[in-house]
């Protein structure tokens, strides 16, 4: 295959976000695409929108965002090391992602708790309302 006919290779955009694994499955690259949460050169995409080499996306998944440009097409999703080499990160990018992990650790906020409070939890919060009764 020539370089022109591998540059013209395109791939929907919901599948280039799985197979690259910024989302665990096509379904939630989707919602997060409908949500705006994914640009294509700086324009709101679909899910369809063919996705080919050297395409700038920004994708924004929680309070986190990386800035990327499309270097290889996957029809399939693999490991993580070879997933990663289907995109280069903009180094800025890469810095404010990182300092912004870096920030939530330091204060803490990396470790909130996920589900329901325990019925520990639930007696330390009625002991709170209350203001430190026993």
């Amino acid at each position: 295959m020539s370089d022109e006919a591998e540059s013209q290779e395109t791939i929907r955009l919901d599948k280039w976000l799985w197979a690259a694994r910024f989302f665990k499955t096509r379904q939630l690259a989707v919602e997060a695409i409908n949500g705006g949460k994914v640009h294509v050169d700086g324009l709101r995409a679909k899910p369809g929108k063919p996705v080919r080499i050297g395409d700038r996306l920004t994708v924004h998944k929680g309070s986190l965002a990386w800035e990327l440009t499309v270097q290889g097409v996957s029809r399939q999703r693999r490991g993580a090391p070879e997933a990663a080499l289907l995109y280069e990160e903009d180094e800025a990018s890469r810095r404010r992602r990182q300092e912004l992990v870096r920030e939530r650790r330091e204060q803490g906020l990396g470790d909130l708790p996920k589900g329901r409070p325990t019925k520990r939890d639930r007696r330390e919060i009625e002991r709170f309302k209350r203001g430190g009764e026993t």
